[in-house]
C-alpha cells in the first residue's frame, strides 16, 4: 500500500507505532533530536498518510473518480 519501505523501531516492545502524545515523551526537551530521529518521525507519519489515503480511497471510490478525472482534464487543457 505505502510507498516507504517499513523501517525497524528502536522501540523493544515490539510495536513500530507510538499513540500520538508518547512520540515527545520518549526523550528530553532539553536535548535537541537527531537527524535520524527526524527521518524516522518523518517516515512514520508519510506512511501512515500514505495509509489513511489508501483507506479513504478505498471507501469513496466515486471521490477518487472525480479527482482522477479532474487530474486529468488538468493536465490536458496544461499549456508548457
Amino acid at each position: 500500500m505505502p510507498d516507504l519501505p517499513d523501517l525497524p523501531d528502536e522501540d523493544a516492545s515490539g510495536d513500530n507505532r507510538n499513540p500520538v502524545g508518547s512520540a515527545i515523551s520518549e526523550t528530553d526537551p532539553a536535548t535537541p533530536e537527531t537527524d535520524a530521529e527526524r527521518r524516522r518521525r518523518r517516515a512514520r507519519f508519510l506512511r501512515d498518510l500514505a495509509e489513511a489515503r489508501a483507506l479513504r480511497d478505498r471507501v469513496q471510490p466515486r471521490r477518487v473518480k472525480a479527482a482522477r478525472l479532474r487530474h486529468a482534464m488538468r493536465m490536458r487543457t496544461f499549456r508548457w
